[in-house]
């Protein structure tokens, strides 16, 4: 805070909070604004040595141009191979979610089909047909072998079951 005393009473303030001055014993005037000054500043001599280098500087050789276009060119060819992969692998899932949605409706459609053929013929006319008309018979016991097989899925016959 900057206080000035004259002869005449006057005292000045000038802080950011209280910005006004105090003329005489209580009169309270708002303190002249700051004038911008419009002058410009003084240029600071550079001298020769100084304005050369940043002349120098300023200036981009041919091999740094070169090297430029070169990393320019190389970035836009790893970039356009990326965007490639991308979309490559993009076309691919949809393919793939494609084939699997196909795979599900065909299994759906060969278990639909498969309940039709077993519910279209009833197992009492088969059975009827067997024995009256083809005149087959239930086996006894003396001619059922049983064996056991390692797989669950299915087996292979490559000859005759052997008997006793």
């Amino acid at each position: 805070m900057a206080v000035q005393r004259r002869h005449n009473t006057k005292v000045n303030y000038h802080t950011k909070a209280n910005d006004y001055y105090i003329e005489g014993n209580t009169v309270r005037k708002a303190a002249p604004q700051r004038v911008y000054d419009p002058k410009p500043q003084k240029k600071v001599r550079v001298d020769a040595q100084t304005r050369r280098n940043r002349e120098r500087e300023s200036v981009m050789s041919r091999g740094y141009v070169a090297f430029l276009i070169a990393a320019v060119l190389t970035v836009s060819v790893v970039l356009g191979l990326y965007i490639y992969l991308q979309s490559d692998v993009l076309i691919r899932m949809k393919n793939v979610a494609a084939l699997e949605s196909e795979l599900l409706d065909l299994q759906t459609d060969n278990k639909t089909l498969e309940k039709r053929i077993d519910t279209s013929v009833p197992l009492n006319e088969i059975k009827n047909k067997a024995v009256n008309e083809l005149g087959m018979r239930y086996p006894n016991a003396d001619q059922i072998i049983y064996y056991s097989v390692d797989s669950e899925d299915y087996m292979e016959q490559y000859e005759d079951i052997p008997s006793k």
